[in-house]
This record gives C-alpha cells, structure tokens and sequence, in this order.
C-alpha cells in the first residue's frame, strides 16, 4: 500500500510538471504577439473620466478601471461608467470601502483597516461591491484589485480563496513575470506608476515583450494628482504600442487573464 501511494504521488507531480512544461512551451499569445499588456487605473476617479478615458479611445485601446463603491465619481456620474463599458472597457471591483492594512497606509480610517475585518467581513464586502457594480454595467463575471495589494485580514489571515471563488481573476502587485509558466490568474502581478516617465512605462512592455509574458499597469490619478501618470507620459506610451501593434497584444485584464485561464486549460 505505502508503495502504491508513493508511485502515485510521484505520477501526480510528474504529470503537473509536463502540464506546467507544456504551457511554457507551446503558450501562444493571439496573432502570434510577442506580450500582452494590461492599463489598469484604479479608485474610480474623475480624472479617469476626464483624461485617461478620451486619450485610450483616441488610440482605440481598452483597459481597466478598478471603482470602489463609495466612489463619488461613481455616484455623480453614473452614466458616464456605464456608456465606459457600453464602448469595451472593464469596470472592476476594488471592494466598497477601500480598506487597506492601517499598519503601512497611515491614511486609512480605523474603520477600514484590514487588520479589524474578519474574512466573513471582507467577502461580504466584495460580493456587496460585485452586486453594485452589477446594477451599473449589467455584467456577472468580473475582475479584482487588492486593495493597496494586500491580501489578509485580522490574524493575518488570507482572503486569496475568497477572492478566487468570487472573481474571475484579481490582481496584485509585483515584477513582470518571467516565464508564463505557473502563472496565478487570482495573483498577477503589476507595477504602480507614480509620476513615471513615458520611456519607463516602455521600458516596461519591453521587459514583458523580452519574456514572452504580459506587462501590467496600476495606474491611480492621470493627468494631475497622487501616484500620477502624466497625460503626456499616457500618450507617449500608447503612441509606442500601437507603432508596435505587431507585438503586443493590448486588451482588458478580463479578457487577457481569461485567456490564460484557457491557455492553460488547453495545457491540460
């Protein structure tokens, strides 16, 4: 008997390593791209509205914002949200209160900071954010940004499952991946822009063009505020990827995080 288990844990773990060998080797980007890019704006900001919203439709390129549900150009400007989505882009969840670990965020309100939710506290948050959401742009299926990309609660409990059986993917914070193997849709990772530069931002989709993975960006305030991209340095970028249109593969976190998810289906 201990033998049989012991073969057959080790044929568990052979056949995940050719599965993860698999999509390493035979994963594909659409139209055979080199890399895949991910705009991700996040608190649900006029600026967005204002700037960022106008610039990427002058280039025809989609991408993601991330809206709290206490968000007031949220509240004041509804319709404006719901005609984003009506022309392709992806309204995310990014929970109604924004609550962040008070422990590194010294802004955050005692009321909303992590280390006092529970796990039940947070996943009714989210679900109640998705049901908002739900009533301005009509759609079930829907993405997540970790708040301040952080990930536990009270007791440093992880909410990651949570967030999994919730969502069709989430992301996080960290470097560009350098392979597509053993990618964790429910954990991407991203790079929060503040004040950068239109040649670092294309420094960044060459580093993910380089590894053959996807490059994606947490942008806050555009055009003016905090963690800011200039409008210019937007411009500069989005200018670089459509010369290189040949290359990079511009779309929704949704629709490139699903298309991993079915990459890897495929693997399987």
């Amino acid at each position: 008997m201990k033998k049989i288990v012991i073969c057959l844990f080790v044929a568990i773990l052979t056949t995940q390593l050719l599965v993860s060998q698999n999509l390493k080797k035979d994963f594909k980007w659409p139209e055979n791209k080199k890399a895949a890019v991910c705009l991700t704006f996040d608190d649900g900001q006029d600026s967005h509205l204002d700037n960022a919203i106008p610039i990427l439709d002058s280039f025809n390129v989609k991408a993601t914002f991330y809206c709290p549900g206490n968000s007031e150009s949220l509240h004041n400007r509804t319709s404006e949200w719901q005609n984003m989505v009506k022309t392709g882009h992806e309204l995310g969840n990014h929970s109604l209160f924004h609550p962040c670990d008070a422990k590194t965020q010294d802004w955050v309100k005692p009321e909303y900071d992590l280390n006092v939710y529970t796990k039940d506290q947070i996943k009714m948050e989210l679900y109640t954010a998705n049901t908002l959401l739900k009533a301005v742009d009509g759609k079930k299926n829907r993405t997540y940004a970790y708040t301040c990309s952080n990930f536990t609660v009270r007791g440093d409990t992880t909410f990651v499952d949570v967030v999994k059986d919730l969502f069709a993917a989430a992301r996080s914070d960290g470097p560009i991946p350098k392979t597509m193997e053993n990618i964790d849709t429910n954990f991407m990772p991203s790079w929060n822009v503040d004040s950068n530069t239109g040649e670092e931002l294309i420094a960044y989709v060459k580093e993910a063009k380089k590894n053959g993975t996807v490059a994606t960006f947490m942008f806050h305030s555009v055009g003016g505020g905090y963690l800011n991209v200039s409008n210019e340095a937007l411009k500069e970028l989005l200018n670089y990827l459509k010369a290189n249109e040949k290359d990079y593969w511009v779309d929704t976190f949704y629709n490139v995080t699903n298309y991993i998810e079915n990459q890897m289906a495929t693997a399987n």
